[in-house]
């Protein structure tokens, strides 16, 4: 087994669906992606294993691989471990760059105001995604990737009916980059621990629907 080609078809995917090109239950055509990918079925099928084991898909007997549809159980437990990882990046990371993740509330910002709300949900990924960036550890960047693929599976599902769920969040993100820029890392941190357990709280009120189609 080439372990390398294994990685990068692995690595591949979860990138495909932290970007949202893979929609929750959807079924995964073996034949079509191991050719889009450029690897062997035997490649792609380690690959599937590999990601049945983090929660991005589901393999079902008889009926083939689905991406994951995360339910309230899983939605709880990605929050609690966002809610110590990124706060911990923003006390002590580093490498924390306040000034890319300025840009990136810019940029919601100007989306928001545009009424671009997937390109919102985008970029707020991206602004969770450069906190944890800025730990300067490429195992939690790792983690993170695999966090962000399961959210992105995660907001798929919320946004199909509540398409402004991410519009609040621009806000509090901006507020987060205020706070840093005046050097009060402990601030920021609070905030963002607040706003993560806040929205895993509402989110466990909400009906998700977990049908693989």
């Amino acid at each position: 087994m080439d372990q390398s080609a294994r990685g990068v078809a692995t690595k591949a995917i979860l990138q495909a669906v932290s970007s949202g090109k893979f929609q929750p239950g959807e079924k995964l055509n073996e034949a079509n992606l191991a050719a889009t990918l450029d690897v062997s079925r035997n490649t792609l099928r380690e690959a599937f294993a590999t990601l049945t084991v983090r929660g991005i898909v589901t393999r079902i007997p008889h009926r083939g691989v689905f991406i994951a549809s995360p339910g309230v159980p899983e939605i709880h437990d990605f929050y609690t471990a966002r809610s110590l990882l990124e706060p911990a990046a923003l006390l002590w990371g580093e490498d924390l760059d306040i000034a890319a993740l300025d840009q990136i509330v810019s940029t919601a910002e100007a989306h928001l105001a545009a009424g671009e709300t997937a390109l919102v949900a985008d970029t707020n990924q991206e602004f969770h995604r450069a906190i944890v960036t800025g730990a300067g550890s490429a195992i939690l960047d790792t983690t993170m990737e695999q966090v962000l693929a399961q959210m992105r599976l995660v907001f798929l599902t919320v946004t199909r009916r509540h398409p402004e769920f991410h519009s609040d969040y621009v806000a509090v993100n901006r507020k987060i980059v205020a706070q840093l820029q005046v050097g009060d890392r402990a601030a920021a941190a609070a905030q963002l621990q607040q706003s993560l357990l806040a929205t895993r709280e509402k989110l466990s009120t909400l009906p998700l629907d977990r049908r693989l189609h």
